[in-house]
C-alpha cells in the first residue's frame, strides 16, 4: 500500500470541515480547527477555490462555502450507485433465464470495474468478482466499453507501440489486433471473449445506455467451455443483448428501434 500525500490529506481535511456547522468556514476557522500552519492553509484554500471545491460567500468577505465539484462529484457516485443497483437486478434476471454467470462491468481508464454480479448455480472458477479491476482489452464487457469510445479517446488509453497485458494466451496482446477487434464489435453491437481473461470461460457482452444515449457500461454473460458452443453463443448473444436493452431502460434510455 502506498503511503498517503500530506497535502492531499489536509485539503480533504478542509473539505470534510464543510460538513459541519453553518456550511461556511474562514481561513482562521480552519487554522483554528486543524492546526495548520496560516501559510499551509492559504496555500490549500487557494487551490480548492482555484478548482471551484470551494467558493466566496457572497457579501462575507474572506468567508467560503462548498462550490460545485464536491456537488459534481457525489451526483456522479449516486448515479454509479443507481446503475450498480439497478445493474444487479437484471443481471440477476439475466441469470436466472440462462443459469449462467452474468456480470456489469464500467470502464475507467484501461480496466473495467465489475459493479454486479450474479452466479450462475453450477461450480464455475471466474477470475472475476464485483469490485474487482481486470484490463479492459481481455474481456467482453471491456472491449465491448472501448468499443464505444470515440477514436481519439481510444488513441489516448493505447498507444500504437503499448504493450498489452496478457492473462491468457488467447488474450488480445497488439494495440493494431485490438482496434480491429473494436472495429467489428461497433459493427455487430456485440463483443465477444473467446477464452481471453479465463482459458476454461468464454463471454458476449453488450452495451447498456443512459438516458442521453451514451454507453455507460455493459452486460456479460460467461459461459465455461463445456457448455459453449456456436448456437450458445447466439442465443445468450440475444439474451445479453435483451438484459443490456432492459438495464438501459431502468436507466431512462429509450430506443428509437
Amino acid at each position: 500500500m502506498g503511503r498517503l500525500v500530506p497535502a492531499v490529506t489536509r485539503a480533504l481535511d478542509i473539505l470534510e470541515l464543510f460538513l459541519d456547522g453553518d456550511g461556511t468556514l474562514s481561513a482562521p476557522d480552519i487554522v483554528r480547527k486543524l492546526q495548520l500552519p496560516r501559510t499551509t492553509v492559504h496555500e490549500l484554500v487557494t487551490t480548492l477555490a482555484a478548482r471551484k471545491y470551494i467558493v466566496p460567500v457572497p457579501g462575507q468577505p474572506g468567508r467560503y462555502r462548498l462550490g460545485v465539484r464536491p456537488y459534481q462529484l457525489g451526483a456522479r457516485y449516486a448515479e454509479q450507485l443507481d446503475l450498480a443497483a439497478e445493474g444487479q437486478q437484471v443481471a440477476r434476471s439475466v441469470a436466472e433465464t440462462c443459469d449462467e454467470t452474468v456480470h456489469v462491468a464500467i470502464l475507467e481508464d484501461t480496466d473495467v470495474i465489475y459493479i454486479a454480479k450474479v452466479d450462475s448455480t453450477h461450480a464455475v472458477r471466474m477470475v472475476s468478482a464485483a469490485g474487482r479491476r481486470l484490463p479492459a482489452h481481455c474481456t467482453s464487457v471491456g472491449k465491448m466499453l472501448l468499443a464505444s469510445l470515440p477514436e481519439h479517446e481510444l488513441a489516448a488509453r493505447f498507444s500504437d507501440d503499448a504493450e498489452l497485458v496478457a492473462m491468457t494466451p488467447n488474450s488480445i496482446t497488439d494495440p493494431a489486433a485490438l482496434r480491429e477487434t473494436l472495429a467489428e464489435i461497433r459493427e455487430r453491437g456485440i463483443a465477444v471473449e473467446n477464452r481471453e481473461s479465463n482459458p476454461d470461460v468464454s463471454c458476449v457482452a453488450a452495451p447498456v445506455r443512459d438516458r442521453a444515449g451514451q454507453v455507460v457500461a455493459a452486460l456479460s454473460i460467461s459461459v465455461p467451455m463445456i457448455r459453449w458452443s456456436e448456437d450458445r453463443r447466439a442465443e445468450l448473444e440475444q439474451l445479453a443483448a435483451k438484459g443490456a436493452a432492459e438495464l438501459s431502460e431502468h436507466l431512462g434510455h429509450r430506443s428509437l428501434a
